[in-house]
């Protein structure tokens, strides 16, 4: 009876020590701190609304006034030279890095084989880092098939992986024959440009010599595959509609995407050629151009079809680098931005405040830090207030305006805000990953590519079940938040007044589905 007593008044002891240290530091700590979060948090919310604003105005300045790329730049078809013949055409290298690209490495071989330009003023520069001997050999058979058809291409191989994608690109660049070519044009192995994509894009190259870069936008050929898909088409649509777009019309300057694009060969040697120093080697490259006062040129109307990462496990890694690389490659080069003498005061303001800081780090901070962090936190403080229209009318807004990019996605934009919220996580944590320098910083993981892999093995599932680990479907970290959400809109729910507990109840839900792995394509170990 009496060990029974001292147990009890053991965990009563304990439990009124965690309230009367709750009590003392409520009023005094949580609250004031509550209300600076609250009030950092609208202030990025303002910073990204007048961001989205802008470019919605930019935008809409450039459909209504039709400033084309053919009307800002010099554009007019090749011509043939009856006394220069095919010397008159500049010779182009068309690299595709790879790495184990099994379902996918025929198609991109085979769309850049089938390129029109005069054959003997192409090279096809396949750049293979693949470490699985089988997929190796088929890749090199597979260039070995189209050069016995007469297509100039080249299967390179090196001893290591240094540098991952940059190091492969860099090390393509160093063979003898490169140095006979005037522009590169590059395809990561699951892009596949329609035959014309030459003659679209490098007369921008030869008739203005002050480009560096025509960028060309993604055609999704899986968009339709599941919704994680879905919600990933939404986002880079308005990538490419709106953020390309605007960089193109106003400052001749956007992240070079990696792929579907042709570098002018000086301009990418003057910048200081590939560099590993980031996992977003090709943004490296692209600021490093523009500092040198080289322009840039998108071309929305110029597609090039390629595939989404259709497994949640694909996407979160894609994510993690593309979220990680920019943060870190902010930390690097802010200064060196802000001292360069090539480009105006107004151009590098651009670069620094709208591309680097607001789009790449308050974007993500905001959306997970505010609404999954610091607002569900307001429920337990009734004398801490969030604004209706930092709550609401804010996010409201930016959230069509995000949407202008994929009209035929409009119904799916609650799931779309929902899954953005749930990304944000991840996103936060890369891009504090890549300021501070630390752990997974410089982690490279190549985006499983899916291909036709599912399509064409149907049968596989009722011959053989695959195993599943528990392991690969669950993801604790979304679970956590997703369990902090829900409290949060228990919580409201009986004791609040601010009706937040839809908003959270529908968050936390999301953050279950994804922790518990129902999210995109699920292809388990067999």
């Amino acid at each position: 009876m009496d060990s029974f007593s001292l147990e009890g008044g053991s965990s009563y002891g304990i439990g009124s020590q965690i309230g009367f240290i709750w009590e003392q530091t409520r009023e005094p700590v949580m609250v004031p701190l509550l209300k600076l979060m609250v009030a950092v948090c609208l202030t990025m919310s303002v910073m990204l609304f007048v961001e989205r604003v802008y470019m919605g105005i930019v935008i809409a300045a450039v459909k209504v006034f039709g400033r084309k790329p053919e009307q800002r730049f010099i554009w007019e078809p090749m011509k043939d030279d009856v006394e220069l013949g095919n010397a008159a055409y500049p010779m182009v290298l068309v690299q595709i890095p790879m790495y184990n690209e099994k379902e996918v490495y025929q198609l991109s071989i085979g769309a850049a084989c089938g390129l029109s330009w005069p054959s003997d003023r192409i090279i096809i520069q396949v750049l293979d880092d693949s470490t699985d001997p089988t997929i190796k050999d088929l890749v090199e058979m597979e260039c070995k098939r189209w050069a016995s058809k007469g297509i100039n291409i080249k299967y390179e191989i090196r001893g290591n992986r240094n540098g991952y994608k940059a190091g492969a690109l860099k090390e393509g660049m160093k063979h003898s024959y490169v140095k006979h070519c005037d522009y590169v044009a590059i395809f990561d192995a699951d892009f596949q440009p329609e035959p014309d994509f030459l003659w679209r894009a490098v007369p921008f190259l030869v008739h203005n010599p002050e480009i560096g870069l025509v960028q060309a936008r993604w055609k999704f050929v899986n968009s339709d595959e599941c919704l994680m898909t879905r919600m990933q088409e939404m986002s880079l649509d308005y990538h490419f509609t709106v953020e390309q777009e605007v960089g193109s019309s106003t400052h001749a300057f956007f992240g070079f995407n990696g792929t579907a694009g042709v570098w002018r060969i000086s301009a990418l040697n003057e910048a200081g050629g590939w560099k590993d120093r980031t996992t977003v080697e090709d943004m490296d490259l692209a600021v490093r151009a523009t500092l040198k006062g080289w322009k840039f040129v998108y071309l929305g109307d110029l597609k090039v079809k390629n595939e989404l990462p259709s497994t949640f496990k694909a996407y979160r890694y894609q994510q993690h680098r593309w979220s990680c690389g920019p943060a870190n490659l902010f930390k690097k080069m802010v200064v060196e931005i802000s001292k360069n003498k090539k480009v105006n005061l107004w151009k590098k303001f651009y670069v620094i405040y709208s591309f680097f800081f607001v789009r790449k780090i308050v974007a993500h901070i905001v959306t997970f830090l505010f609404y999954c962090v610091v607002m569900p936190a307001t429920v337990f403080f009734p004398e801490v207030e969030v604004p209706k229209w930092g709550a609401v009318y804010i996010p409201s807004i930016i959230t069509l305006l995000n949407a202008v990019g994929t009209p035929r996605s409009l119904h799916l934009l609650v799931f779309w805000i929902l899954f953005e919220n749930v990304m944000s996580l991840h996103r936060t944590k890369a891009t504090f990953i890549g300021l501070l320098e630390v752990g997974r910083v410089n982690e490279w993981v190549v985006t499983e590519k899916l291909g036709d892999a599912l399509k064409t093995k149907p049968s596989t599932k009722s011959s053989k079940k695959p195993r599943i680990r528990i392991g690969e479907r669950i993801h604790l970290l979304e679970l956590g938040v997703g369990a902090y959400l829900f409290f949060c809109g228990c919580y409201d729910f009986i004791n609040g007044k601010n009706g937040f507990f839809l908003y959270l109840f529908f968050q936390s839900i999301a953050f279950f589905i994804t922790g518990f792995g129902y999210v995109g394509t699920f292809v388990p170990n067999s």
